[in-house]
């Protein structure tokens, strides 16, 4: 992974986090999700240190929305939402009033209600995306942690969902972290980003790592070169 990693995030912030493959970011989001342990250092969430949550709330603090495909893809749009009600439902998983009315509002937020009794199968990879986005949702967490959202999407997608995350933060609140590819979009959407570098990952504000040249380490130079006027890449010839 590159360099020391210190940044906070604060509520109801869309943060980006972009670098080239392999640098660290899936194993940043791991750790950061407790799925594996921290090589060094804290993390905390609202100064409890990660350690310390059980998995039963930390389901109750966060939610993760990873690349994997959902294990079956028969169930229904509405069933795969209601999955994210799991960490408060009783021990027969059995939906209360309350749980439903999170499910409508998470599939009303994204747009799939009139998909809920659409089979998964069904979706195309923007509407997939979507309903694992709704899911997320309906856990109620005040953070979303989303690991590369727009893999295999058409650039119409990709900036669909880019602006549904941002759109996301602005009407519920919640803090939004997501890794991704899409460096361009992701400059003109975020309010901060993280920058992770062979030599060092930088946080901060899209225009102020922009001015401090930070995005032009992210590739080699002599391929690819960051236009900070235009905030975009162009290959060198």
């Amino acid at each position: 992974m590159a360099g020391d990693l210190n940044f906070s995030l604060k509520k109801g912030e869309l943060v980006g986090l972009v670098g080239s493959n392999g640098i660290g970011k899936s194993t940043l989001l791991r750790t950061l999700c407790k799925v594996q342990k921290p090589i060094a250092g804290a993390i905390t969430i609202n100064e409890t240190p990660l350690d310390t949550y059980s998995f039963e709330s930390l389901a109750e603090t966060l939610s993760v929305v990873l690349t994997e495909v959902p294990a079956s893809k028969n169930m229904t749009v509405g069933e795969l939402v209601a999955l994210g009600r799991q960490p408060y439902t009783n021990w027969l998983g059995t939906l209360t009033e309350s749980d439903k009315t999170h499910i409508l509002q998470a599939l009303e937020a994204t747009e799939m209600l009139p998909l809920k009794n659409r089979k998964c199968y069904e979706l195309s990879d923007g509407q997939l995306q979507r309903a694992l986005i709704a899911r997320a949702l309906a856990q109620d967490t005040p953070i979303i942690i989303l690991d590369e959202p727009t893999t295999h999407l058409d650039i119409y997608h990709r900036a669909s969902i880019l602006k549904l995350l941002k759109n996301l933060t602005a009407t519920t609140g919640k803090t939004i972290l997501f890794s991704t590819h899409e460096i361009d979009l992701a400059i003109q959407l975020c309010d901060q980003m993280i920058v992770m570098t062979p030599e060092k990952t930088y946080f901060g504000d899209p225009c102020a790592l922009i001015e401090a040249g930070h995005f032009s380490q992210l590739f080699p130079k002599n391929l690819i070169d960051f236009d900070g006027a235009t905030g975009s890449f162009r290959i060198v010839r």
